[in-house]
């Protein structure tokens, strides 16, 4: 198992990426785990909030993991994507998550960021997309953030890749995060907040957790519906890509 649930007696379910020998990058099994985790929940009355994280200290997810081979069909029109599931609106599950990021939050780790209710950031969280470096689109995950933040500050984290890092002060500034801790804290807090929530009757929480979708729903639905269009013309082809991750480095810019 690549995935850890805790369910506590405060209605609060503490759900961990348990892959921190991989910075908790996803693999079709995780995959399949957190897609079978919320469609769970949504028949679990005991569970009223969620709290997601992952282990360890140096990352809370970094997207998809790339030694993981996920064969492609030969059309374009028909890209499968590993990811496409693995947050709880894409599973119709309208209980309140809440998301504690420590550590590395990059690339696909935004299909789950983008579907919790807030993110809550212990002060050695960095958030940043690598795929325009790694010669790939960045389509979901630039509609996740265009949702989340600015314009500005979504479009220039997708475009500059590895180069930059949002540091969790910054997120905080740009409301991508809403409260920032000290390190090691984003879990604490995330499940203090959780259980205030699951504290309140359960109907009214999750008519309100659609009401507040509902307010960015259509716009959502359409630009993640053009996704795989995009990424399809626009990715190098899989021994480019691996050539250019292979040559990566470690420098990049705090912001």
């Amino acid at each position: 198992m690549t995935l850890r649930v805790e369910r506590r007696d405060d209605g609060v379910a503490l759900v961990t990426l348990d892959r921190p020998e991989r910075h908790n990058a996803i693999d079709p099994a995780t995959a399949e785990e957190l897609t079978a985790t919320w469609h769970g929940f949504r028949y679990d009355d005991s569970v009223r909030a969620v709290v997601l994280t992952g282990a360890g200290d140096r990352a809370f997810c970094t997207g998809f993991d790339r030694s993981a081979d996920v064969p492609q069909p030969a059309s374009p029109y028909s890209v499968d994507d590993p990811l496409r599931s693995i947050g709880p609106k894409s599973c119709d599950l309208w209980k309140p998550v809440v998301a504690a990021v420590g550590g590395m939050a990059c690339g696909g780790a935004f299909y789950l960021l983008g579907e919790a209710e807030f993110v809550i950031a212990s002060e050695n969280a960095s958030f940043f997309d690598p795929h325009t470096t790694y010669g790939m689109v960045s389509a979901y995950e630039s509609v996740y953030m265009a949702q989340r933040m600015p314009f500005g500050e979504a479009a220039r984290m997708a475009l500059m890749g590895t180069a930059e890092r949002l540091s969790a002060r910054r997120a905080y500034e740009t409301g991508l995060v809403t409260e920032v801790t000290a390190p090691g804290g984003a879990t604490t807090a995330a499940l203090r907040a959780a259980a205030v929530i699951a504290s309140y009757p359960t109907e009214p929480v999750q008519g309100t957790v659609r009401a507040l979708w509902a307010a960015q729903e259509a716009t959502r639905a359409h630009a993640l519906s053009l996704a795989p269009h995009l990424i399809a013309p626009g990715n190098l082809p899989p021994t480019a890509q691996a050539h250019r991750f292979a040559s990566r480095t470690n420098e990049h810019r705090m912001r």
